[in-house]
This record gives C-alpha cells, sequence and structure tokens, in this order.
C-alpha cells in the first residue's frame, strides 16, 4: 500500500465505519495519546523500564499503526499529501545533512 492509498483507505474508513473525523485537536490530543502507549513500550522493550509482572505482551507493530492512523487523519483534514510532504521533507534533509552524519565522531 502506498501512502496515498493509505490516505484514501482511512478517510473511507473514517467517513463510514467511524461516521466523521474528530476535530483536528482532538486528532492531535489522541495523536500524542498513542505517541505515548508505542514509548510506553519502548522504553520497556528497548529501553531500562519492566513490563510488570503478568502484563499481557504489547503488540509494538500494532502501536507504530495507532500513531500512523492518526497521523493520517490528520493529514486528510488539513490537507496534507503525505507522499510530498515526506518526498520534499527527505530532500530538505539530504541538502542540510549530506556530510553531517558522515562526518560526527559520535557516529564513528
Amino acid at each position: 500500500m502506498t501512502i496515498t492509498e493509505a490516505q484514501k483507505i482511512v478517510d473511507e474508513w473514517i467517513n463510514t465505519i467511524g461516521v466523521r473525523y474528530f476535530n483536528e485537536l482532538t486528532n492531535t490530543a489522541i495523536l500524542m495519546e498513542e505517541v505515548g502507549e508505542l514509548a510506553r513500550i519502548m522504553a520497556r522493550e528497548y529501553g531500562e523500564q519492566s513490563f510488570k509482572k503478568n502484563a499481557p505482551k504489547p503488540d509494538l507493530g500494532d502501536e507504530m499503526a495507532d500513531v500512523l492512523f492518526v497521523l493520517i487523519c490528520l493529514a486528510n483534514q488539513t490537507g496534507i499529501d503525505l507522499t510530498e510532504a515526506l518526498k520534499k521533507n527527505l530532500d530538505k534533509k539530504t541538502k542540510r545533512d549530506n556530510k553531517r552524519h558522515q562526518e560526527n565522531v559520535k557516529l564513528k
């Protein structure tokens, strides 16, 4: 699935199953909540925190998909073509950082 296809699928889902988009501020708050859930798993799976005993193993991919879903909702609501935005962003990073990371002694 392409990013463009994902934006269309999410829009169709929202307008049929989801009834309508939550407003942009609500979706921003939901995005922060979902990022927090992802961060919680990362801190426990890859960081120094631990899971509670007998806690069910969370699904990292599902949490990443939750973040992506809400981000796509916000893009749809605000008229952002994420494919074009990502292309522009990668171009900006490439021009800005084309030697920066290669010359960073901390990365060697």
